[in-house]
């Protein structure tokens, strides 16, 4: 039995402090070139804040499901994902830039495109300031209490070895799946569906979601990977534990395929004007080379190389796979956003990159302390002894 779960990783104290400078200076020069240029500046925030909140939100929705459904392959990851779930309430601090920005982002923000809109006038009840504004504490407030639930009954279990407490994180998991999924739903609609507020789809929501868990689970698999060398990853965690993470990435992969071409075949097919100049302004003026790389390095490579158990049980080249699948959702979630805007091509700005590398450098330096606080593995946990054998 492992005797002491906290991280042997001095060098991690270091990654906190370089990732929280490198980020708070990359936001301070977005917040010049906000000066400059506003309205890119909160296009860019936005996508860079909709990417790194995924690894917090998608990781509540992962750690449930393991509750639920138990198996090794969670309880090597699930301080991983707890840490990152306990960085939700500084989220809620950077969703701020986004609130102020509401009338550079949204035409619904905007009265006079609301006055001179009919389609605009008819979803005002649902898409005006204030409802936006009530709706985005209420989302955060939920997964903030999930998140807090969670993460006090695992220290408990820590401090206590009480086997009931597993039972209670599996009693709150049910229920706050359904809450998650639908703020999560709604999230969706309100940050990025309504930056094109004429278009619609029904499985956008879904679709969003699966994407969440995406980038949250590659991220945690990475972090396992690279810590597994060192103490005490490196006397629990081994190639049949990196081998069901591999097959669970790859269900995810398949799923986001799944849900990404049904929305496409559905509103391809049905050909209405109010769905399809979606598909048709992001196949057209450079976009189309996004598309296709989401198709060739999202789906069709991962899923191949995903196909290999050798590849699957060795940490180095399973590490080079989910790198590639986060890459690819930054491709993702930027074919979503930035044809929203003003320009009708392909446009990149410098903020679109320093957006990323501010936001995420502060929220991996935030991740960095709360991973650090805490045992990296749930030793006192009923089924951990389990779980450690299974992998041996």
């Amino acid at each position: 039995m492992i005797e002491d779960a906290n991280l042997d990783v001095p060098e991690l104290q270091r990654w906190q402090r370089r990732a929280f400078a490198v980020g708070c200076a990359s936001l301070a020069l977005c917040g010049l070139g906000a000066f400059a240029n506003p309205d890119q500046f909160f296009r860019s925030y936005l996508f860079a804040y909709v990417y790194w909140s995924g690894i917090p939100i998608g990781s509540l929705a992962i750690i449930m499901l393991h509750h639920l459904s138990g198996g090794a392959w969670g309880m090597m990851i699930r301080r991983l994902l707890e840490g990152a779930t306990r960085t939700l309430p500084a989220l809620a601090i950077l969703f701020l830039p986004v609130a102020f920005g509401l009338a550079s982002l949204y035409e619904w923000a905007q009265p006079q495109q609301v006055q001179a809109d009919k389609v605009l006038q008819h979803k005002a009840p649902y898409l005006n300031v204030p409802f936006f504004l009530v709706r985005s504490v209420v989302y955060f407030l939920v997964w903030s209490a999930l998140a807090y639930f969670l993460n006090k009954w695992s220290r408990q279990q820590d401090e206590t070895g009480d086997p009931e407490l597993a039972g209670r994180m599996e009693t709150l998991s049910g229920p706050g799946l359904v809450f998650f999924g639908a703020t999560v739903t709604f999230a969706s609609f309100d940050w990025v569906m309504s930056l094109e507020p004429h278009w619609f789809s029904t499985i956008f929501g879904l679709a969003f979601i699966v994407g969440q868990v995406l980038t949250a689970f590659p991220f945690a698999v990475a972090l396992a990977i690279i810590l597994s060398s060192r103490r005490p990853l490196s006397e629990a965690i081994s190639a049949v534990h990196f081998h069901d993470l591999g097959k669970l990435l790859l269900a995810f992969v398949m799923l986001w395929a799944y849900l990404s071409f049904s929305q496409f075949l559905i509103i391809w097919s049905g050909n209405l004007p109010e769905e399809t100049p979606y598909y048709v302004k992001r196949l057209a003026g450079g976009w189309q080379f996004f598309q296709l790389a989401l198709i060739l390095l999202h789906f069709a490579l991962p899923f191949l190389l995903l196909l290999s158990r050798s590849l699957k049980r060795s940490g180095d080249k399973l590490l080079k796979v989910v790198t590639l699948i986060l890459v690819m959702r930054f491709v993702d979630l930027y074919l979503q956003i930035g044809p929203a805007g003003h320009h009708a091509g392909l446009h990149l700005h410098w903020m679109d990159l320093a957006a990323p590398v501010g936001i995420g450098g502060v929220w991996l330096g935030l991740f960095f302390r709360q991973l650090l606080a805490r045992p990296v593995l749930p030793v006192r946990d009923p089924h951990f002894a389990e779980a450690l054998e299974s992998g041996h």
